[in-house]
Protein backbone atom coordinates (compact mmCIF):
# COMPACT_ATOMS: atom_id res chain seq x y z
CA UNK A 1 0.00 0.00 0.00
CA UNK A 2 1.27 3.75 -0.97
CA UNK A 3 2.43 5.97 2.19
CA UNK A 4 -0.26 8.66 1.02
CA UNK A 5 -2.84 6.18 1.77
CA UNK A 6 -1.32 4.70 5.40
CA UNK A 7 -0.83 8.08 6.46
CA UNK A 8 -4.12 9.76 5.36
CA UNK A 9 -6.38 7.00 6.43
CA UNK A 10 -4.24 7.26 10.17
CA UNK A 11 -6.60 10.26 11.35
CA UNK A 12 -9.48 8.70 10.41
CA UNK A 13 -8.97 5.65 12.27
CA UNK A 14 -8.09 6.98 15.05
CA UNK A 15 -10.95 9.00 14.94
CA UNK A 16 -13.05 6.25 14.35
CA UNK A 17 -12.00 4.52 17.40
CA UNK A 18 -13.66 6.75 19.55
CA UNK A 19 -16.59 7.85 17.86
CA UNK A 20 -17.42 4.02 16.32
CA UNK A 21 -20.95 4.05 17.35
CA UNK A 22 -22.24 7.24 15.04
CA UNK A 23 -20.47 5.55 12.14
CA UNK A 24 -21.65 2.18 12.37
CA UNK A 25 -23.54 1.87 8.96
CA UNK A 26 -27.20 0.32 8.77
CA UNK A 27 -27.04 -3.40 7.00
CA UNK A 28 -29.16 -3.07 4.27
CA UNK A 29 -30.61 -6.56 2.17
CA UNK A 30 -28.18 -6.65 -0.98
CA UNK A 31 -29.45 -6.40 -4.34
CA UNK A 32 -27.90 -6.07 -7.56
CA UNK A 33 -27.75 -2.65 -9.03
CA UNK A 34 -24.94 -3.08 -11.92
CA UNK A 35 -23.76 -5.76 -14.16
CA UNK A 36 -20.23 -5.13 -15.14
CA UNK A 37 -19.28 -7.12 -18.31
CA UNK A 38 -21.64 -9.89 -16.54
CA UNK A 39 -20.27 -9.63 -12.68
CA UNK A 40 -22.91 -8.29 -10.46
CA UNK A 41 -21.82 -5.26 -8.55
CA UNK A 42 -24.45 -5.14 -5.57
CA UNK A 43 -25.76 -2.87 -3.06
CA UNK A 44 -23.93 -4.04 -0.36
CA UNK A 45 -20.70 -3.77 -1.93
CA UNK A 46 -21.54 0.06 -2.55
CA UNK A 47 -22.72 0.44 1.21
CA UNK A 48 -19.00 -0.58 2.42
CA UNK A 49 -17.45 1.64 -0.17
CA UNK A 50 -19.36 4.73 0.81
CA UNK A 51 -18.52 3.75 4.39
CA UNK A 52 -14.87 3.53 3.39
CA UNK A 53 -15.15 6.65 1.47
CA UNK A 54 -16.58 8.49 4.79
CA UNK A 55 -13.61 7.15 6.84
CA UNK A 56 -11.07 9.05 4.69
CA UNK A 57 -13.30 11.79 5.07
CA UNK A 58 -14.13 11.83 1.20
CA UNK A 59 -17.22 13.26 0.12
CA UNK A 60 -19.45 11.55 -3.35
CA UNK A 61 -21.55 9.52 -1.08
CA UNK A 62 -23.18 6.58 -2.77
CA UNK A 63 -22.51 7.84 -6.16
CA UNK A 64 -18.75 8.21 -5.89
CA UNK A 65 -18.98 4.44 -4.35
CA UNK A 66 -20.69 3.18 -7.41
CA UNK A 67 -18.12 4.40 -9.62
CA UNK A 68 -14.93 3.03 -7.66
CA UNK A 69 -16.55 -0.27 -7.28
CA UNK A 70 -17.28 -0.23 -10.86
CA UNK A 71 -13.40 0.26 -11.56
CA UNK A 72 -12.18 -1.62 -9.33
CA UNK A 73 -14.30 -4.72 -10.65
CA UNK A 74 -13.04 -4.14 -14.25
CA UNK A 75 -9.17 -3.12 -12.86
CA UNK A 76 -9.19 -7.01 -11.45
CA UNK A 77 -11.75 -8.63 -14.09
CA UNK A 78 -8.81 -7.46 -16.76
CA UNK A 79 -6.04 -9.54 -14.35
CA UNK A 80 -7.67 -12.19 -14.42
CA UNK A 81 -7.22 -12.20 -17.99
CA UNK A 82 -3.73 -11.66 -18.21
CA UNK A 83 -3.36 -14.33 -15.81
CA UNK A 84 -2.49 -11.75 -12.71
CA UNK A 85 -3.30 -12.63 -8.88
CA UNK A 86 -2.30 -11.13 -5.42
CA UNK A 87 -1.62 -14.05 -2.96
CA UNK A 88 -3.97 -13.68 -0.04
CA UNK A 89 -0.78 -14.16 2.27
CA UNK A 90 0.45 -10.81 0.69
CA UNK A 91 -2.81 -8.84 0.75
CA UNK A 92 -3.05 -10.19 4.82
CA UNK A 93 1.04 -8.84 5.14
CA UNK A 94 -0.19 -5.69 4.08
CA UNK A 95 -2.97 -4.83 6.05
CA UNK A 96 -0.78 -5.80 9.50
CA UNK A 97 1.63 -3.35 8.27
CA UNK A 98 -0.96 -1.04 8.09
CA UNK A 99 -2.43 -1.49 11.86
CA UNK A 100 0.97 -1.45 13.16
CA UNK A 101 1.62 1.85 11.28
CA UNK A 102 -1.56 3.31 13.12
CA UNK A 103 -0.34 1.59 16.35
CA UNK A 104 -3.13 -1.10 16.61
CA UNK A 105 -3.32 -4.74 16.47
CA UNK A 106 -5.15 -6.67 13.07
CA UNK A 107 -8.01 -7.40 15.65
CA UNK A 108 -8.07 -3.59 16.84
CA UNK A 109 -7.99 -2.71 13.11
CA UNK A 110 -10.70 -5.15 12.15
CA UNK A 111 -13.23 -3.81 14.67
CA UNK A 112 -12.63 -0.55 13.85
CA UNK A 113 -13.15 -1.17 10.51
CA UNK A 114 -16.82 -3.21 11.28
CA UNK A 115 -17.73 -0.94 13.59
CA UNK A 116 -17.22 1.97 10.37
CA UNK A 117 -19.63 -0.72 8.49
CA UNK A 118 -16.60 -0.92 6.38
CA UNK A 119 -15.47 -4.34 7.58
CA UNK A 120 -12.21 -5.78 7.24
CA UNK A 121 -13.09 -8.25 4.35
CA UNK A 122 -14.22 -5.11 1.94
CA UNK A 123 -10.59 -3.17 3.06
CA UNK A 124 -8.74 -5.72 2.12
CA UNK A 125 -10.08 -6.32 -1.02
CA UNK A 126 -9.71 -2.79 -1.68
CA UNK A 127 -5.78 -3.46 -0.84
CA UNK A 128 -5.81 -6.54 -3.17
CA UNK A 129 -7.17 -4.73 -5.91
CA UNK A 130 -4.72 -1.85 -5.11
CA UNK A 131 -1.50 -4.16 -5.44
CA UNK A 132 -3.14 -6.19 -8.61
CA UNK A 133 -3.92 -3.11 -10.26
CA UNK A 134 -0.37 -2.14 -10.19
CA UNK A 135 1.04 -5.32 -11.42
CA UNK A 136 -1.45 -5.37 -14.42
CA UNK A 137 -0.34 -1.67 -15.02
CA UNK A 138 3.36 -2.56 -15.23
CA UNK A 139 2.51 -6.26 -17.06
CA UNK A 140 0.63 -3.35 -20.18
CA UNK A 141 3.57 -1.13 -19.84
CA UNK A 142 5.95 -3.59 -20.64
CA UNK A 143 3.88 -5.13 -23.08
CA UNK A 144 3.68 -2.15 -24.71
CA UNK A 145 7.25 -1.82 -24.97
CA UNK A 146 6.92 1.17 -22.41
CA UNK A 147 8.82 -0.48 -19.66
CA UNK A 148 9.00 -1.90 -16.83
CA UNK A 149 7.64 1.89 -15.06
CA UNK A 150 10.70 2.27 -13.54
CA UNK A 151 14.06 3.16 -15.97
CA UNK A 152 17.35 2.03 -14.72
CA UNK A 153 18.13 5.43 -13.69
CA UNK A 154 15.56 5.89 -11.29
CA UNK A 155 16.04 2.67 -9.83
CA UNK A 156 20.16 3.21 -9.42
CA UNK A 157 19.20 6.44 -7.74
CA UNK A 158 16.74 5.41 -5.35
CA UNK A 159 19.18 2.65 -4.15
CA UNK A 160 21.98 5.23 -3.88
CA UNK A 161 19.54 7.24 -1.52
CA UNK A 162 18.78 3.72 0.21
CA UNK A 163 22.53 2.79 0.26
CA UNK A 164 22.47 3.07 4.52
CA UNK A 165 18.99 1.50 4.87
CA UNK A 166 19.70 -1.63 2.55
CA UNK A 167 16.83 -3.54 2.36
CA UNK A 168 17.34 -7.80 3.39
CA UNK A 169 15.20 -10.61 1.79
CA UNK A 170 15.44 -14.03 1.90
CA UNK A 171 17.10 -16.39 -0.84
CA UNK A 172 15.74 -20.08 -1.07
CA UNK A 173 17.40 -22.69 -2.99
CA UNK A 174 14.27 -24.76 -4.54
CA UNK A 175 13.79 -27.60 -6.09
CA UNK A 176 10.47 -28.94 -8.08
CA UNK A 177 9.21 -32.72 -8.01
CA UNK A 178 6.28 -33.55 -10.72
CA UNK A 179 4.53 -36.60 -11.04
CA UNK A 180 3.53 -35.69 -14.37
CA UNK A 181 -0.41 -36.55 -15.89
CA UNK A 182 -0.31 -36.46 -19.75
CA UNK A 183 -3.17 -34.01 -20.81
CA UNK A 184 -4.93 -37.24 -22.66
CA UNK A 185 -4.94 -39.20 -19.19
CA UNK A 186 -6.42 -36.55 -17.04
CA UNK A 187 -8.96 -38.30 -15.24
CA UNK A 188 -10.21 -38.03 -11.96
CA UNK A 189 -8.64 -41.08 -10.65
CA UNK A 190 -5.79 -40.98 -12.27
CA UNK A 191 -4.87 -37.74 -10.72
CA UNK A 192 -5.63 -39.01 -7.38
CA UNK A 193 -3.19 -41.73 -7.69
CA UNK A 194 -0.70 -39.29 -8.79
CA UNK A 195 -1.38 -37.26 -6.07
CA UNK A 196 -1.11 -40.31 -4.05
CA UNK A 197 2.66 -40.94 -5.38
CA UNK A 198 3.53 -37.52 -4.52
CA UNK A 199 2.55 -37.45 -1.50
CA UNK A 200 4.07 -40.37 -1.02
CA UNK A 201 7.43 -39.07 -1.80
CA UNK A 202 6.45 -35.84 0.18
CA UNK A 203 6.85 -37.46 3.49
CA UNK A 204 9.67 -39.59 2.48
CA UNK A 205 11.45 -36.02 1.72
CA UNK A 206 15.00 -35.37 3.76
CA UNK A 207 17.04 -32.92 1.46
CA UNK A 208 17.24 -31.69 -1.86
CA UNK A 209 20.18 -34.17 -2.38
CA UNK A 210 18.52 -37.90 -1.72
CA UNK A 211 14.95 -37.08 -4.25
CA UNK A 212 16.65 -38.00 -7.23
CA UNK A 213 17.56 -40.87 -5.54
CA UNK A 214 13.81 -41.50 -3.90
CA UNK A 215 12.52 -40.67 -7.47
CA UNK A 216 14.40 -43.25 -9.45
CA UNK A 217 12.20 -45.83 -10.92
CA UNK A 218 9.28 -44.42 -10.53
CA UNK A 219 7.29 -43.40 -13.62
CA UNK A 220 6.68 -39.62 -15.16
CA UNK A 221 8.06 -37.98 -12.67
CA UNK A 222 10.08 -35.15 -13.26
CA UNK A 223 12.74 -33.35 -10.69
CA UNK A 224 14.31 -30.09 -11.28
CA UNK A 225 16.27 -28.11 -9.38
CA UNK A 226 15.67 -24.37 -9.35
CA UNK A 227 18.20 -22.70 -8.27
CA UNK A 228 17.96 -19.42 -6.05
CA UNK A 229 15.36 -17.48 -5.73
CA UNK A 230 14.79 -14.20 -3.91
CA UNK A 231 11.42 -14.22 -1.85
CA UNK A 232 9.54 -11.45 -3.35
CA UNK A 233 10.40 -13.31 -6.85
CA UNK A 234 8.59 -16.35 -5.36
CA UNK A 235 5.94 -17.73 -7.52
CA UNK A 236 2.57 -16.13 -6.20
CA UNK A 237 0.78 -19.70 -6.41
CA UNK A 238 3.39 -21.14 -4.37
CA UNK A 239 4.45 -18.01 -2.49
CA UNK A 240 2.29 -18.58 0.93
CA UNK A 241 3.87 -21.99 1.29
CA UNK A 242 7.03 -21.57 0.61
CA UNK A 243 7.46 -18.41 3.05
CA UNK A 244 6.24 -20.42 6.13
CA UNK A 245 8.69 -23.26 4.81
CA UNK A 246 12.34 -23.82 6.43
CA UNK A 247 15.44 -26.29 4.63
CA UNK A 248 14.65 -29.87 4.05
CA UNK A 249 10.85 -28.95 3.98
CA UNK A 250 8.61 -28.95 0.94
CA UNK A 251 5.16 -27.75 0.18
CA UNK A 252 1.86 -29.67 0.07
CA UNK A 253 0.96 -31.61 -2.91
CA UNK A 254 -0.90 -29.74 -5.35
CA UNK A 255 -2.26 -30.60 -8.56
CA UNK A 256 -1.47 -28.69 -11.72
CA UNK A 257 -2.08 -28.55 -15.57
CA UNK A 258 1.02 -30.27 -15.31
CA UNK A 259 -0.02 -33.26 -12.55
CA UNK A 260 1.05 -33.69 -8.98
CA UNK A 261 3.69 -31.39 -7.65
CA UNK A 262 5.53 -29.83 -4.76
CA UNK A 263 8.45 -27.51 -4.26
CA UNK A 264 10.86 -28.31 -1.62
CA UNK A 265 13.72 -26.45 -0.04
CA UNK A 266 16.98 -27.00 -0.17
CA UNK A 267 18.84 -24.22 1.80
CA UNK A 268 17.85 -20.39 2.78
CA UNK A 269 19.96 -17.17 3.62
CA UNK A 270 19.14 -13.84 4.12
CA UNK A 271 20.92 -11.20 1.62
CA UNK A 272 21.20 -7.77 1.32
CA UNK A 273 22.64 -6.26 -1.60
CA UNK A 274 21.91 -4.70 -4.71
CA UNK A 275 18.87 -7.38 -6.15
CA UNK A 276 16.77 -6.87 -3.20
CA UNK A 277 16.76 -3.09 -2.96
CA UNK A 278 15.79 -3.21 -6.98
CA UNK A 279 13.25 -6.01 -6.27
CA UNK A 280 11.62 -3.84 -3.57
CA UNK A 281 11.63 -0.61 -5.35
CA UNK A 282 9.80 -2.01 -8.09
CA UNK A 283 7.30 -3.28 -5.63
CA UNK A 284 6.82 -0.08 -4.22
CA UNK A 285 6.55 1.13 -7.80
CA UNK A 286 3.72 -1.21 -8.72
CA UNK A 287 1.83 -0.29 -5.29
CA UNK A 288 2.01 3.45 -5.99
CA UNK A 289 0.19 3.77 -9.11
CA UNK A 290 -3.35 4.11 -7.93
CA UNK A 291 -4.40 7.37 -8.60
CA UNK A 292 -1.70 7.82 -11.13
CA UNK A 293 -2.27 9.05 -14.82
CA UNK A 294 -1.19 5.50 -15.79
CA UNK A 295 -4.06 4.30 -13.21
CA UNK A 296 -6.43 6.37 -15.20
CA UNK A 297 -5.58 5.56 -18.45
CA UNK A 298 -5.62 2.09 -17.86
CA UNK A 299 -9.56 2.57 -15.96
CA UNK A 300 -11.07 4.62 -18.88
CA UNK A 301 -9.82 2.08 -21.53
CA UNK A 302 -11.64 -0.25 -19.39
CA UNK A 303 -14.67 1.44 -18.96
CA UNK A 304 -15.04 2.14 -22.92
CA UNK A 305 -14.88 -1.53 -24.03
CA UNK A 306 -17.34 -3.08 -21.04
CA UNK A 307 -21.08 -3.79 -20.85
CA UNK A 308 -22.04 -1.98 -17.95
CA UNK A 309 -25.49 -2.20 -16.97
CA UNK A 310 -27.64 -0.30 -14.41
CA UNK A 311 -29.90 -3.05 -12.89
Amino acid sequence: MKRSLLHGLAAAFLLSAAMAPALVAPVLAAEVVYSVNGEALTSYDVQRRAAFLKLQGKGGGTAAATEEMINQLLVMQEAEKMGVRTAQGEVDAAFERFAKSNNMSTRQMTQILNQAGVTATHFKEFVRAQMTGGQVIQLMQRQSGGGPGLSRQEIVKKMLERRDNQPTATEYVLQQVIFVVPPKDRSNAKIAARTREAEGLRARFQSCETTRSFAKGLIDVTVMDLGRVLAPELPGDWKDAIAKLGPGQATPVRTTGRGAEFIAVCRTREVSDDRVAELQIRAEAVQEVEGTDAGRDMVERLRKKAVIIKR
